[in-house]
């Protein structure tokens, strides 16, 4: 049975929020002996631009503060999204990282300028063979994974095995979870300039009248994506076993990582922080979890928030947890400790 460590806190304070957050920590690593690697990353999300209820930086400070105290280095990490918005590109991406506060230790964006920089991370499980992980996560044995427990509008909610899914892919990773590999060319976009055929390595493009993809070759690197400027190719949103699949990914994030979860039932909204606009909360503050174990840390959240609320807010996402729990990534089954307020 896994051990979940549960702070109650419903605050608008982020230095109050964060302290919480350092409190939840040190109970993981008081109580179950680990130890902190003397540099490791944060992974975070630096919330989309025109967002207003990602987890603020300052909530990170109180933790920051500890790991330098404690002459660890540590470093923010990301990958690039699928989509196209402000964090597309490297650049882009943090820039808007440090307009929104993320400026205290260094950022990695960890599939490098486009999203096309990863390593393949084979786990042969049911629907995913091997895992289009960012390169640049091979750098660190441990990472602190901290997540915004919240809606969202395809998983059912977003946690710590989401973050660890679309959070540790390369864009061609967040596509094969998304659907089934080959991006889609609108040709009324299309202004057949070429980019994409010069981008693409496996020479699965060719033009006619517009772009044509050709899907038996196609790898789903998701490069045309990211380089076609007038935004004429896309992802099916509309893949199989998206469910199955996250925790499919979260497994090949995870492995041979000494990982520590941690997540903020906080500023919860039907969707997810990728959403470019103000959303309203659907739910009081609950306060912070953490775990070694994402399964026990996303079951016990999404517990707590039913329980409390009275509602089955975010049940739909529930198939996730038990898929992976039968691909060996955690266990649904859990004991709760609650740690005491100052």
């Amino acid at each position: 049975m896994s051990k979940v460590y549960f702070y109650p806190i419903n605050t608008q304070d982020n230095q109050k929020l964060g302290l919480a957050a350092l409190k939840t920590l040190k109970s993981v690593l008081e109580t179950e002996g680990k130890t902190l690697q003397p540099q490791l990353g944060i992974k975070v999300h630096f919330g989309e631009k025109g967002n207003h209820t990602f987890i603020p930086a300052t909530c990170y400070d109180p933790v920051i503060d500890y790991l330098k105290s404690s002459h660890i280095e540590p470093s923010y990490i990301e990958t690039n999204v699928l989509y196209r918005g402000a964090r597309t590109t490297l650049d882009h991406h943090v820039a808007l990282a440090h307009n929104h506060g993320f400026t205290q230790i260094p950022i990695i964006i960890a599939d490098g300028e486009k999203g096309t920089d990863y390593n393949e991370i084979p786990i042969d499980k049911d629907f995913i063979k091997s895992c289009k992980i960012g390169k640049a996560y091979e750098n660190f044995s441990q990472y602190l994974v901290f997540s915004h427990f919240k809606g969202h509008a395809g998983a059912g909610f977003g946690g710590a095995l989401k973050q660890l899914a679309m959070g540790f892919a390369a864009r061609g990773g967040k596509l094969a979870q998304h659907s089934d590999i080959s991006p889609i060319v609108n040709a009324k976009k299309c202004i057949v300039c070429g980019l994409c055929v010069e981008k693409c390595d496996v020479d699965a493009i060719r033009l006619e009248e517009a772009a044509v993809i050709d899907s038996d070759l196609c790898i789903g690197c998701a490069g045309c994506i990211a380089v076609c400027p007038e935004g004429a190719i896309r992802n099916d949103w509309g893949g199989s076993n998206f469910l199955q699949k996250i925790a499919e990914y979260a497994y090949g994030a995870a492995l041979n990582k000494d990982n520590i979860y941690i997540s903020f039932i906080h500023n919860i909204t039907a969707d997810c922080d990728c959403m470019g606009k103000s959303m309203d909360c659907i739910a009081d503050n609950i306060g912070i979890m953490a775990s070694t174990d994402p399964v026990a840390l996303d079951t016990a959240c999404l517990d707590v928030l039913q329980q409390t609320t009275h509602e089955r807010l975010f049940e739909s996402g529930r198939p996730t947890l038990h898929h992976a729990e039968k691909i060996g990534l955690g266990s649904m089954t859990y004991h709760l400790i609650k740690i005491q307020g100052e």
